[in-house]
């Protein structure tokens, strides 16, 4: 009877140090708690640092007020709203967090940014010359809010306050080089918006000089638009009579720099065959596709990525101030790459060193 009592214990002590073995947790060494892996608490962190990052992105709101004239006018504004809507993409902003005003009478220039700083936007890009003063206004007034003024020259540094800038000069000066190795005529011409505006100026000032760095006896018919600010950019028919009248008086190759007034001098160009235009702002290629029979190439100003990049730094807490600048150039020549000469580019790219080493001055502002 002992004998089997004894058996019967250890029988049991035997089942309960197995049972005891498979719900123990194993050993670590000095008795601490695992540590998880390494991509486990990568992901951890990840996630972590994710779900920290989303009320930032969120709090961005911009709003974009346009100069007189239509956010999508192929050109100078919508290039700007471009740069603001790549932004939002990148920041996974929703709909509601960017959005813009079409400015119809320049009075209306403090009210319309003042719409978006009542709805809580605290990124404003507003956009042309003529809204400057209005711009900095709401900037002092608002210091918690950031601007971002297209072509509006800065004097005087406010923190919230950036003008994104170019030189204009200089895309003008190789669209002038461009059109003097073109023209059979000896003769170009330019339709402008007004020489109200500092840039319309430059753009005008530098096409001259580049085509008499190349031909110093080449004659160049320039015209500005002889009305107010707020027409002087939303006149297509002004711009194609204007650019028939160049043409009728010799003209074979037109530069088109003054918005929808100036598309439509390059549309008109279009209609008579062998002639060249040359675009503005952004590559217009892409955006007025009724040139491409004439459109060579376009002086351009990189304001998409500008207003993207400022955007950008924004959302990360950097804030430009002053005069930020951002890149001039021209366009690719799309369907007349073949029928520009290799010498002819080659020029071209050196005439571009050397705008911006310096060693060749537009003369724009001296």
């Amino acid at each position: 009877m002992r004998i089997s009592k004894s058996w019967t214990l250890v029988a049991l002590l035997v089942i309960l140090m197995l049972m005891a073995a498979c719900v123990a947790p194993a050993p670590t060494t000095g008795g601490e708690q695992a540590a998880p892996a390494a991509g486990a608490e990568a992901a951890a962190t990840a996630e972590e640092g994710e779900e920290a990052a989303a009320p930032a992105e969120a709090a961005i709101k911009i709003g974009l007020v346009t100069d007189v004239g239509r956010v999508n006018d192929r050109s100078f504004n919508q290039s700007a709203w471009t740069g603001v809507q790549n932004a939002a993409a990148a920041l996974g902003l929703g709909e509601d967090d960017y959005k813009y005003i079409e400015t119809q009478d320049a009075k209306d220039y403090a009210d319309n940014i003042g719409q978006f700083i009542d709805a809580g936007y605290n990124v404003i890009v507003t956009v042309g010359f003529a809204l400057g003063e209005a711009t900095i206004t709401a900037a002092k007034d608002n210091p918690d809010v950031y601007f971002i003024g297209v072509d509006q020259f800065q004097a005087e540094a406010i923190p919230n306050l950036v003008g994104l800038i170019f030189h204009e000069d200089h895309a003008g000066f190789l669209a002038g080089a461009l059109a003097a190795h073109l023209t059979k005529s000896g003769t170009i011409a330019a339709v402008l918006g007004t020489d109200l505006v500092p840039p319309v100026v430059a753009f005008k000032e530098g096409y001259e000089a580049g085509a008499r760095y190349i031909n110093p006896d080449i004659k160049i018919i320039s015209t500005y638009h002889p009305g107010e600010l707020s027409q002087a950019f939303v006149d297509p028919e002004w711009g194609a009579a204007t650019a028939k009248q160049a043409i009728d008086q010799g003209a074979d190759v037109i530069f088109g720099a003054g918005g929808q007034t100036g598309n439509g001098a390059l549309q008109e160009t279009a209609t008579h065959e062998g002639l060249y235009c040359i675009g503005v702002d952004t590559d217009q290629w892409e955006t007025v596709p009724a040139a491409h029979p004439c459109l060579v190439s376009s002086a351009t100003k990189e304001i998409t990525p500008g207003v993207e990049d400022l955007i950008a730094k924004a959302a990360q807490g950097v804030y430009e101030s002053g005069n930020y600048y951002g890149g001039a150039g021209l366009a690719p020549f799309h369907d007349f790459e073949d029928k520009i000469p290799q010498e002819v580019k080659d020029e071209l790219a050196a005439i571009d060193a050397g705008l911006k080493d310096g060693s060749i001055s537009t003369g724009y502002g001296q």
